[in-house]
């Protein structure tokens, strides 16, 4: 019998090891499960620490602006914040020009736990196996890669 990975029909590319998509995905993943025990000390989940990293750069953003800054569905950011809001790191008020935005601005314990959260990029590093340098040229890679995908849709 004839094993299929030796077929001269063989698709290469389409085996999963290599998919670029797999890659970031599987990466992602396990990105993910290096930032859950340094977040859980925050008591932030991974969604909820990018929501408050886009406040802790600018505060006081609609939640249409969030999500935009996040590459999300604002209907799926509105759970995150109502959750936020009810562990008291923000409020989400509506604006008295037009009630349908949603304003969210940080409350005085959400300004705070930057403080706590500042040694986690630190951590992140350490656990990459990789330089700043390093890192850092993979980030600006994989937001070209980005913004290539989003001009092609």
């Amino acid at each position: 019998m004839t094993d299929k990975r030796n077929t001269p029909d063989n698709c290469d590319h389409l085996l999963l090891d290599n998919q670029v998509c797999f890659a970031l995905h599987s990466t992602s993943l396990m990105m993910t499960k290096v930032y859950k025990p340094l977040l859980q000390a925050l008591g932030l989940t991974y969604p909820q620490y990018l929501a408050m990293l886009v406040l802790w750069e600018r505060d006081g953003l609609t939640v249409s602006e969030i999500s935009a800054r996040l590459l999300t569905d604002p209907g799926s950011l509105t759970p995150l914040l109502k959750r936020l809001e009810v562990e008291g790191l923000l409020s989400r008020t509506r604006s008295r020009e037009d009630e349908r935005v949603v304003i969210v601005e940080l409350t005085g314990p959400g300004r705070a736990l930057r403080d706590k959260a500042r040694d986690i990029p630190q951590c992140i590093l350490g656990a990459s196996g990789h330089t700043l340098q390093q890192l850092q040229k993979l980030q600006a890679e994989l937001q070209a890669l980005r913004s290539h995908l989003q001009d092609s849709l």
